[in-house]
């Protein structure tokens, strides 16, 4: 049994109760206090752990049981809070809500037992009053297994509204950590695909987590939140670790960043440097070159359709990522690497990479999907079984000329993506930690590509 850091993870009834604000600014609160705050996001969710780490100085973690497996949540959160004195984990949509059709996996609820954390559930109060006692009770009988161990009331609305809210829930036996008044919203501007990510906004984005903080720090007993955070139970798990590679020479992996790709897994580079690769980011909105000695390329989600242009208009660097392609390298594309591997975009040259072309939707594609490599690739041997996860408004034409990345076999029975030469492009964001052989795979690969 292992004694992980205090810990609390951040629920809700609902999506839009204000998980994000309390747990962003709980952060950034404990941070301010001097202590070492390990973020993390249960789910799938890019964006949120940006935010998460301009709160704490530290690296955003996705916990996500669906893509990782559940024996993979404690292990991975071991990982990511070496070192601190308190992990705060937010949670994804309403408590109970996991994987459609599955149950309680990856829910938030699933993820709390699995790290045997208390929940804090924020309550958006703003139309209710008695009404409160019944939500919370429901919420906290449901599920014996989740300790729910408080609730912060937020978008209430005055004094008087206050003391009606907390005179209802003493005969639920659930303390109130906090209360946040009803106030203009805090600048997290959004688009099609959620909140505009950290990278295009830093300096209004650290202006709105200030804003978070001071908010859950005027509203919220820090000190009652500190005390629950500390009756977390051990974990029966170890740290994960990513697995060593071979030694030898280091193959220079180029990682695409900046604001057009700001999708990624933290334990990507992790387990691509473990496996023996010179990891090195460059951003395709302003390099015009790749990086010096590039012998494989990964190029994750983002969104490319927002920077359309400014992709297409940097011509030597595409020119640069199809000379790669074209001679073998290894290259591993997500969702919106994929776009900028295609002819064009949205009617804008991109690489050219493969026969297709690429176009914004008005039709959101989003889910879980299990996965099974159709054919080898630099990525993943044939037969190789990932689950994965979709969330994009475009879709992509193909031409001819290139085999399938993937069998989708479930939700629905197809195939997707794109294998040709080294090149392994797909809209299935994948997390390699829950097949780690993956990364050594394209380590090796471009090493002797």
């Amino acid at each position: 049994m292992t004694s992980p850091v205090p810990r609390l993870v951040i629920a809700a009834p609902s999506s839009g109760s204000g998980k994000t604000t309390v747990a962003t600014g709980l952060m950034a609160a404990f941070a301010a206090r001097g202590l070492a705050v390990s973020p993390h996001k249960v789910g799938p969710d890019y964006i949120d752990p940006g935010y998460h780490a301009l709160a704490t100085g530290r690296t955003g973690r996705n916990l996500d049981a669906y893509l990782c497996g559940p024996e993979l949540i404690a292990p991975l959160f071991l990982h990511g809070s070496r070192g601190c004195d308190l992990a705060v984990v937010e949670g994804v949509m309403g408590l109970y809500d996991g994987a459609a059709g599955q149950g309680e996996l990856a829910s938030t609820a699933h993820v709390a037992k699995l790290l045997r954390a208390p929940v804090v559930l924020v309550v958006d109060a703003s139309a209710q009053s008695r009404s409160v006692a019944a939500l919370v009770h429901g919420f906290a009988s449901w599920d014996p297994e989740v300790r729910l161990g408080g609730v912060i009331l937020n978008k209430v609305g005055s004094d008087r509204h206050e003391s009606l809210l907390r005179e209802a829930l003493e005969s639920t036996g659930v303390p109130v950590l906090g209360v946040l008044r009803r106030v203009p919203q805090v600048d997290t501007p959004s688009r099609h695909l959620g909140l505009v990510p950290v990278a295009e906004r830093r300096a209004d984005a650290l202006d709105a987590v200030a804003a978070m903080a001071a908010q859950v720090e005027r509203g919220c007993d820090l000190d009652a939140l500190s005390r629950l955070a500390s009756g977390a139970g051990p974990l029966p798990a170890a740290a994960w670790e990513p697995p060593v590679g071979t030694t030898g020479k280091r193959a220079v992996v180029a990682v695409a960043g900046g604001p057009a790709f700001t999708f990624s897994y933290a334990e990507h580079t992790e387990l691509l440097a473990a496996a023996g690769a010179e990891v090195v980011t460059f951003d395709p909105l302003r390099d015009e070159r790749l990086p010096e000695g590039t012998a494989g390329l990964v190029v994750g989600g983002g969104f490319p359709e927002v920077y359309a242009a400014e992709l297409s208009a940097n011509e030597p660097l595409r020119e640069a990522v199809a000379r790669l392609a074209r001679s073998r390298a290894p290259v591993a594309a997500e969702c919106a690497g994929l776009l900028y591997l295609c002819r064009e975009l949205d009617g804008r040259p991109m690489c050219g990479v493969l026969d297709a072309t690429a176009r914004m939707s008005e039709r959101l594609t989003l889910g879980y999907r299990d996965a099974v490599a159709v054919g080898d690739s630099a990525l993943a041997a044939a037969g190789t079984r990932m689950r994965g996860h979709e969330f994009h408004r475009t879709v992509v034409e193909p031409g001819a000329g290139a085999a399938p990345a993937w069998g989708v076999t479930a939700p629905v029975r197809r195939v997707e993506g794109f294998v040709q030469q080294g090149v392994h492009a797909s809209y299935l964001h994948t997390h390699w930690a829950s097949a780690p052989g993956v990364a050594r795979r394209f380590v090796e690969r471009c090493r002797t590509s």
